[in-house]
């Protein structure tokens, strides 16, 4: 009689589950985060030189075109994608803060202890909050010194502006990584795909993809029509600071 005991082979072993995921962000968000960023990387490598100075205002004034839309769909779109939610974290820095207070320079009371995850969450959104209000003077700034209407003053302001922001773009991919490795997950996943590991239901009830196509359209379309107007474009609506400096101009 054979009293083997039966064994499982690898063969034999039942398929690994996918983990649970939910959504977490819209495609709406998530392509105008890119579009955004997109402008922005390309918007900073053409700000030298005349050569791609029409390049440079076009991708500046996609980032208001974007700022706006970002604007009225946090004012009117889905839910979690309010910015009322951004603006209810950022809100709850002072209660925060005095939490961290008491516990660095309590007084020997027992106290309860930091929420480092509230912390994380209140860094974030305090970066997209300051990404989203420098738009507005970098813009400006950037439209009046392009139509020449200040001085050398106002390209310099510009320019300042354009590197503050570009220090907060870098200070927000630093704090990704930094979470990415503490918390051993790819913290800008949810970014990419929507969707996030963890059971629960779906914050993003509906993902509106129809809506992300109609902003890239209406994005591209933009710039194919800039694209048409550019061979038309009057000489003197470029700046040549540098050839007037020159006596060219």
């Amino acid at each position: 009689m054979n009293t083997t005991a039966p064994h499982t082979t690898v063969a034999g072993t039942a398929p690994r589950q996918p983990a649970a995921t939910r959504r977490v962000i819209d495609a709406p968000t998530r392509m105008f985060h890119w579009l955004f960023a997109l402008c922005f990387v390309g918007a900073y490598l053409t700000a030298d030189g005349e050569r791609l100075r029409l390049v440079h205002v076009v991708l500046g004034y996609s980032m208001a075109g974007l700022l706006v839309l970002r604007v009225l769909y946090g004012l009117f779109g889905p839910r979690q994608a309010r910015l009322s939610l951004l603006w209810g974290k950022v809100a709850a820095a002072p209660a925060w803060l005095r939490s961290l207070k008491a516990a660095w320079w309590g007084t020997g009371q027992a106290t309860a202890p930091v929420n480092w995850r509230q912390g994380q969450y209140l860094a974030m959104a305090m970066t997209v909050v300051a990404l989203l209000a420098v738009v507005l003077p970098l813009t400006l700034s950037g439209y009046a010194a392009f139509h020449e209407w200040g001085g050398e003053w106002l390209e310099e302001v510009h320019e300042a502006i354009g590197e503050f922001m570009l220090g907060l773009v870098l200070g927000h991919l630093a704090f990704l990584l930094a979470l990415s490795v503490l918390r051993r997950k790819n913290q800008a996943t949810p970014m990419l795909t929507g969707r996030m590991e963890g059971k629960g239901p779906d914050l993003a009830k509906r993902n509106h993809a129809w809506l992300a196509m109609l902003l890239l359209a209406t994005v591209l379309s933009y710039w194919a029509w800039e694209w048409q107007q550019a061979p038309h474009a009057a000489p003197t609506q470029v700046s040549c600071s540098k050839d007037r400096q020159a006596g060219d101009c």
